[in-house]
């Protein structure tokens, strides 16, 4: 079992940035394989980023690609969500989540752990 807990939302203006946390604990961190999503009011939960056990490698969906950017630190235990140029479409409750697979997936049903989310909000 993995315990996850966002932290780092908030109100923002537009063009503005954030940085978004995630602390793991309860298993060894860098046996997992993290992904940041998002979930708008009345929309679908959507991918937004991954990163490697190691680091090394990383996907991002379009719409942030060039102005988000995942990263870790296995010694503390932490993801990373730096979000930069924010936009009122990027206005979201913001999940952490971990995958045992050892293939990194952007894919929401493969990962197994969740936080209980992060509110970003982005005035126009």
């Amino acid at each position: 079992q993995v315990q996850l807990v966002e932290s780092g939302g908030g109100l923002v203006q537009a063009g503005g940035s954030l940085r978004l946390s995630c602390g793991a604990s309860g298993r060894t961190f860098s046996n997992y394989n993290m992904g940041w999503f998002r979930q708008a009011p009345g929309k679908e939960r959507e991918f937004v980023a991954a990163i490697s056990r190691s680091g090394g490698r990383t996907f991002y969906a379009d719409s942030v690609k060039g102005r988000f950017t995942i990263s870790r630190d296995n010694a503390k235990n932490t993801v990373y969500l730096q979000m930069n140029n924010l936009k009122p479409e990027d206005t979201a409750v913001y999940y952490c989540a971990a995958d045992r697979d050892v293939v990194l997936v952007t894919t929401i049903h493969r990962y197994d752990y969740w936080g209980q989310g992060t509110q970003v909000t982005v005035s126009s």
